[in-house]
């Protein structure tokens, strides 16, 4: 009887648990469309002046720009941001992303660079307090993150860069690829890395002769700046994006568990209370036929 009880107390728990998760999968799937939907939107901004950038600065010729090199006078310190999750039940997202960030810093440390942490999210917050790592700054960006918000972080690290306190700027986050793949990847923010121009772009411009108007370094002020803070808000909205899909798949699997698990515990129910009456129907005839 006490078997009995205990199965059914794990059934209702079991119940319980599936409910919560899947209720945790649907809230997630709202999330990853919405973040989805603010990525794609922004991604092809952000290309577009990535490509603008490229093409005035291979015109332009021998003009350079302090955020395209490293400062005359830059300390031998190196910033990286870490971008993870307030909140965990997401897979291996946080995991992966602390891992690879734990590896840059391994090597920046191991090259002879100093290293200024900052980071975005509760976990890595913990990650690094438990670590002993001293923390630089945390941002609370959220789960929207807002363009002003991250174009005030941007243009932090662009002031602090130019007046030679970084020589680099790094940025450690997950890349949402597609629903099935995420990648953490390592991007540098600072100084800026252009984007390679095609081949036949190149072929095609090579004889070619532009009149800026504004003229290049003028045109390379407005942006490269911009050029740095979008790509840093395109990497916020991909580890958004790259949580809640990760969460919604990790939910799932949850759900599907619990459901199996519930059958499994149901089957043993029914072999107990199987046992349990064949057990007193043996009882009950063993004592008619001591009666007799």
């Amino acid at each position: 009887m006490a078997q009995l009880r205990e199965i059914k107390k794990r059934i209702v728990a079991v119940k319980t648990i599936q409910r919560i998760t899947k209720t945790m999968q649907m809230i997630a799937t709202a999330k990853f469309t919405a973040a989805l939907a603010r990525a794609k939107n922004s991604r092809p901004y952000t290309d577009t002046i990535r490509g603008l950038v490229a093409k005035v600065s291979a015109q332009a010729g021998d003009t350079s720009h302090p955020l395209l090199e490293k400062p005359a006078r830059a300390s031998g310190k190196e910033l990286v941001l870490v971008i993870a999750s307030d909140r965990g039940l997401c897979g291996a997202y946080n995991s992966n992303v602390l891992r690879t960030a734990t590896k840059l810093l391994a090597e920046i440390r191991a090259g002879g660079s100093e290293v200024v942490l900052d980071a975005s999210g509760r976990k890595a917050l913990g990650f690094f307090k438990y670590q002993k790592q001293e923390i630089s700054n945390r941002h609370a960006v959220g789960d929207r993150p807002q363009y002003e918000a991250v174009e005030k972080i941007g243009q932090d690290y662009i002031d602090r860069y130019v007046a030679g306190e970084f020589s680099s700027v790094k940025v450690v986050y997950m890349r949402f690829i597609s629903a099935a793949r995420q990648r953490p990847e390592v991007m540098q923010l600072l100084p800026l890395s252009l984007p390679k121009a095609p081949e036949g772009a190149e072929a095609a411009g090579a004889n070619a002769n532009f009149d800026f108007s504004p003229s290049a370094p003028e045109l390379l002020d407005e942006l490269l700046p911009r050029s740095v803070k979008v790509s840093l808000y395109q990497a916020f909205l991909d580890a958004v994006v790259s949580e809640n899909v990760m969460r919604m798949v990790a939910m799932k699997a949850a759900t599907d568990n619990a459901r199996g698990l519930g059958r499994t515990l149901k089957r043993s129910f029914n072999r107990a209370r199987q046992a349990r009456i064949t057990t007193e129907l043996t009882e009950i005839v063993a004592g008619v036929e001591a009666l007799k």
